[in-house]
């Protein structure tokens, strides 16, 4: 990377189910536009490139359950910690390495249930006092997708919500408020997560998009705010 414009490391792999290719496909170019210069890296082993860490101004990472060496899990949150920006999606951030709390403890969040699989339900944006940089403008809206069942660090500045109405798996998550999007800080870095994004076909929907890109440059280390 030899740019002056902001940088960004797209970290993908894992479970293809939840498509890393397909939908960080979907983000580069928006991310491009927003004048990011980007690296790919398809391996975990990016993470113990001190250089190249040093250089990013964001990591997004789409990468669902497999496993991280302490190595790389170490560096990773070491370079967030420094001030280097995360952002990620669904199961690409918040499914990834179960085995590893101290990664938990960052993201801020760990996927443990999506009642009746594929349903459709509806996403409530937080209405706050002032314009948020990565909401301002967005309107709720309907989405037939997988709606993710959390457990929710506290500390985490929650954006988006969706209420469960009870399946016939999980009868008693009926009128439970889950959060849906979050931003958070994890030493100087920001961290930006939404659980929308099982699919590229989600990103069809311009919330949705325009979600994990204003998060993803909230999140940047360049972020003037």
């Amino acid at each position: 990377m030899t740019t002056d414009g902001p940088k960004a490391l797209v970290v993908r792999g894992g479970w293809d189910g939840h498509e890393p290719v397909q939908t960080t496909d979907r983000v580069i170019p928006a991310l491009t536009e927003r004048g990011f210069s980007i690296e790919v890296s398809d391996s975990l082993d990016c993470y113990t490139d001190r250089a190249l860490m040093g250089d990013v101004d964001l990591i997004v990472q789409c990468w669902t359950m497999g496993e991280i060496t302490t190595e790389q899990c170490k560096c990773l949150l070491a370079t967030v910690l420094s001030g280097v920006g995360l952002s990620g999606w669904h199961g690409g951030l918040c499914d990834s390495f179960r085995n590893t709390p101290d990664y938990q403890f960052m993201t801020g969040g760990q996927w443990v249930a999506h009642p009746g699989g594929k349903v459709d339900y509806d996403v409530t944006f937080i209405k706050q006092p002032g314009a948020d940089p990565v909401t301002a403008g967005l309107e709720d809206f309907r989405i037939h997708s997988e709606q993710y069942y959390m457990h929710i660090d506290p500390s985490n500045d929650v954006l988006a919500t969706t209420t469960f109405p009870g399946t016939e798996d999980a009868p008693w998550t009926k009128g439970c408020v889950m959060p849906v999007a979050w931003k958070r800080m994890y030493g100087q870095g920001r961290v930006f997560f939404t659980a929308l994004g099982h699919e590229a076909l989600d990103f069809e929907i311009p919330q949705v998009l325009d979600l994990v890109v204003r998060g993803s440059v909230w999140a940047s280390r360049r972020y003037p705010g």
